[in-house]
């Protein structure tokens, strides 16, 4: 069997595989049985006669034919769904429109302002947006279902991925990461929390996997979970109606609701958070680049000193 015999169903099946990470999530994201994901991917491997998926316990992950494989998958379906939008009279997505992803955080303060900005300045531009994990994030970008997305970094701060080519990723901003807690709390009175003051406290944590999402990382005890929230918005309700303290990135300072106060940690060491601004390499389209610049201002407007 050629290449040129694989057709359009299984190259989507694929890039959603790629995307979404696992075989379950793409089969659940197509309303298919995952063993029909397996047949289309297993017919797609066949005409390209290698490899594309490597099974790992965790997911899947490409190799280098699939890789390959994706750039062209990815071209083809767009350029069909591109064709059904036009032949039913429908409006397409053309070059002014950009996809942005970001997580959660990002668009508590930073996504709402930066397009703002750029609705302002450059009104043609369509920006449409989606929020997910930067991992999730990272695997939509290699899929070519996001042009730019905002993703999180921790340290080491090491590269979004290890697949090739690395991706373009710009730091934006980095920020200590801090603590809420009710303005009721005695150590609410303080302008800093010594790190020794947070044993022994209840903690508003993120669900399953992302349980040390809330959990001071540096803490040297088992941490007592009360409560566990994926939003970031519930976890400072909880913590304003009195019910625990969490963590909080720096940039959500500013929409905190009434009742939490947010305070540095001191001593241990520094817990510091990167938001960047990924891509595929290659040049930058001009509506990309615009608003990349209204997400750099939206920075500096906010922090007032951007990492270079």
């Amino acid at each position: 069997m050629a290449f040129t015999d694989a057709s359009l169903v299984a190259l989507r099946v694929f890039r959603e595989v790629a995307e979404r990470g696992t075989l379950t999530a793409a089969a659940a994201a197509l309303g298919y049985t995952q063993s029909a994901v397996s047949r289309q991917i297993a017919a797609l491997e066949r005409a390209a006669g290698a490899a594309l998926l490597e099974r790992r316990h965790d997911g899947v992950r490409l190799t280098a034919a699939g890789r390959l494989v994706l750039r062209h998958a990815a071209a083809v379906v767009d350029q069909v769904d591109a064709a059904a939008r036009e032949l039913a009279g429908l409006p397409s997505e053309d070059e002014s429109t950009v996809r942005l992803g970001w997580f959660a955080t990002a668009g508590a303060w930073l996504v709402p302002q930066a397009l703002v900005s750029l609705g302002r300045s450059h009104p043609s531009i369509t920006v449409v947006t989606r929020e997910s994990s930067t991992p999730a994030l990272v695997r939509a970008l290699r899929a070519g279902t996001l042009d730019v997305a905002l993703i999180a970094s921790l340290p080491p701060f090491r590269a979004p991925d290890d697949e090739t080519p690395a991706l373009e990723a710009e730091a934006l901003v980095e920020r200590s990461l801090q603590v809420a807690l009710p303005a009721s709390h005695p150590l609410a009175r303080n302008d800093f929390i010594d790190i020794a003051d947070l044993r022994g406290h209840r903690w508003i944590a993120g669900p399953g996997d992302q349980l040390v999402m809330g959990v001071w990382p540096g803490l040297d005890e088992r941490p007592r979970v009360a409560h566990t929230a994926r939003d970031w918005l519930a976890k400072l309700q909880l913590v304003a109606a009195g019910l625990g303290i969490t963590t909080v990135p720096a940039g959500l300072v500013a929409v905190v609701p009434a009742g939490v106060r947010v305070l540095p940690v001191r001593g241990g060491p520094s817990e510091q958070r990167r938001i960047l601004l990924a891509r595929l390499p290659g040049p930058m389209p001009e509506p990309v680049a615009r608003l990349a610049a209204a997400l750099r201002a939206a920075v500096v407007e906010s922090w007032h000193q951007p990492i270079g």
